[in-house]
């Protein structure tokens, strides 16, 4: 056995096998140092455009995507309803006008329509009773484990309201059947809300000055075939201002059009 051969072997096995570690190393510290230069630079950018913002959640745990069905409402539905008028403009669409407008007291403590969604609409409870008021419309969008399904047409109430800011009338549709998607062990990682706020700097470029208010996770359809009563959720983040709300895919990281001014919305809630 020639030991000198052997011992040559080892000694440049252990040669390349030290070069590959140190190259290891080295590319792992670049690209540490890479992600910090990058947040860094995002960070000095966003305060030389004065954009400021308030605390965010700071966790980031698990989800996954989800799949709901639009429920079709029954005359038993409708049935219990007291104090308005209610048809169906189709199975899935329930519309009603009260017989006597209705005032929310709990106007001046955070928009709080509890009341309302308890006393008015079917299953009411599964409702975010904050309601979102934008000019003579109240949203409420419906929950799933708490999180709100931001601008769901199929999970949805968008209440009407007078000149004095009582409720005359609603239009309400609801998702049922959730079901996780994938395995439940094996929940998605999402980007923090403080990620999300960088995406939406560096992909919409948004407007000097600008305050951010808060965030909050909800989801946001992806999958919506016309031709199925079914359709697929993905966690969201929802940056707002006082005047903006922003979304952001909190898995992919895609800014999502959702909103009020979504025709989709605007039309629907119009009964067109």
């Amino acid at each position: 056995m020639d030991w000198n051969r052997i011992k040559t072997i080892f000694i440049v096995t252990f040669f390349i096998l030290d070069l590959f570690l140190i190259f290891q190393f080295v590319q792992k510290k670049d690209s540490n140092q890479l992600d910090y230069m990058t947040e860094t630079n995002i960070e000095d950018q966003m305060k030389a455009d004065k954009i400021t913002f308030e605390d965010l959640p700071k966790e980031s745990p698990k989800d996954t995507y989800i799949m709901a069905k639009n429920r079709a409402f029954s005359d038993e539905d409708i049935h219990p309803l007291k104090n308005q008028t209610v048809s169906l403009q189709e199975p899935n669409t329930l519309v009603s006008k009260l017989k006597e407008p209705f005032w929310n007291a709990k106007a001046t403590t955070g928009d709080n329509y509890s009341e309302f969604l308890r006393s008015y609409v079917v299953d009411g409870q599964k409702y975010n009773a904050i309601g979102k008021v934008e000019g003579s419309r109240v949203y409420f969008f419906q929950k799933y484990k708490d999180k709100p399904l931001f601008y769901n047409q199929h999970g949805m109430i968008v209440a009407e309201l007078n000149e004095k800011k009582e409720i005359i009338s609603y239009t309400q549709t609801m998702l049922y059947d959730f079901k996780e998607m994938g395995d439940r062990n094996k929940d998605l990682d999402i980007i923090s809300a403080r990620n999300a706020l960088e995406t939406l700097y560096t992909k919409t470029g948004l407007k000097q000055g600008i305050h951010i208010k808060g965030a909050k996770l909800g989801y946001a359809t992806v999958v919506a075939p016309s031709s199925s009563n079914v359709q697929v959720l993905v966690p969201t983040w929802n940056l707002y201002t006082d005047k903006v709300d922003y979304f952001v895919n909190a898995i992919e990281g895609q800014i999502i059009q959702l909103g009020k001014d979504n025709k989709e919305i605007e039309q629907w809630s119009e009964g067109k």
